[in-house]
């Protein structure tokens, strides 16, 4: 008789665990995007501390995730489609840009990495206006981007001919923005060593010198020395600034983290 009871309330117990640990559980299905400050259980946190915990995707800036946060909600990188075609550009030069963009097929979550640039955009000095002026030489700032992000440029043109070598600017930084110092994103971190009073380099190469123009939109070739001309750092509109043309060389000498390309 006394084993009978012992094995009932055995059995008991084991209902009462198996009841608590179903309403516990940690973030088994219940994951939540965003705050969501009702999505918690009581169980046990990352950090060893048993209570209230969160499943949603600021709890791991709010360090009070629950255990099996990160197995049960792993993250979800964000997700952007291939580039539209670039836009076209006028006789007369108006739009002085051209413009492509891509969609975001799944946005991040669980602290997933963000996205991207879903916009960049390029000048249209390929073209010529109704007098036979090329578009872009001197209205349009320069479009640069890190010298790091040019590798994987075509190096030969649609019928398989090599692309000519081009050339590089020596500019001297006049002033930027204060958006480039703030960027951490992976593929705009090299903007924040664009520093005031410098010396840069930006090769100019196809495809940004196009049809045998010689030049490349914003390198000054056009301008007068003493001129100061703008650039725009692609990947963030906000970081921008302006700079003095000091030569034209073959090749760029400059440190690695001012070197930079026309786009």
């Amino acid at each position: 008789m006394g084993s009978c009871l012992e094995f009932a309330a055995l059995l008991l117990t084991l209902a009462a665990l198996g009841r608590n640990h179903f309403v516990s559980g940690g973030c088994a299905s219940k994951c939540c995007k965003g705050r969501d400050i009702g999505c918690t259980v009581t169980d046990w946190r990352m950090d060893r501390v048993y209570g209230t915990c969160y499943c949603d995707d600021n709890c791991f800036r709010t360090k009070d995730c629950c255990f099996d946060y990160t197995t049960e909600c792993p993250a979800q990188d964000c997700v952007v489609g291939e580039w539209s075609f670039w836009s076209g550009c006028s006789e007369t030069c108006q739009p002085s840009q051209r413009v492509r963009l891509r969609n975001v097929q799944q946005q991040p979550s669980n602290h997933g990495a963000p996205c991207p640039s879903l916009e960049q955009r390029a000048g249209c000095m390929e073209y010529s206006d109704q007098q036979g002026l090329r578009c872009g030489l001197n209205t349009g700032p320069a479009f640069i981007t890190s010298m790091e992000f040019d590798r994987g440029r075509p190096k030969h043109d649609h019928y398989g001919n090599p692309l000519q070598p081009g050339f590089c600017v020596e500019f001297t930084l006049e002033s930027r923005s204060p958006h480039c110092t703030v960027e951490n994103r992976p593929y705009t971190y090299w903007m924040r060593y664009i520093t005031e009073g410098f010396k840069v380099c930006v090769a100019c190469r196809p495809p940004a010198m196009r049809n045998n123009s010689g030049s490349c939109q914003g390198d000054g070739q056009e301008s007068d020395k003493e001129a100061v001309l703008r650039w725009q750092a692609v990947g963030n509109p906000q970081c921008s600034g302006t700079w003095r043309r000091i030569q034209k060389t073959q090749d760029c000498g400059c440190p690695p983290q001012h070197s930079f390309v026309f786009i």
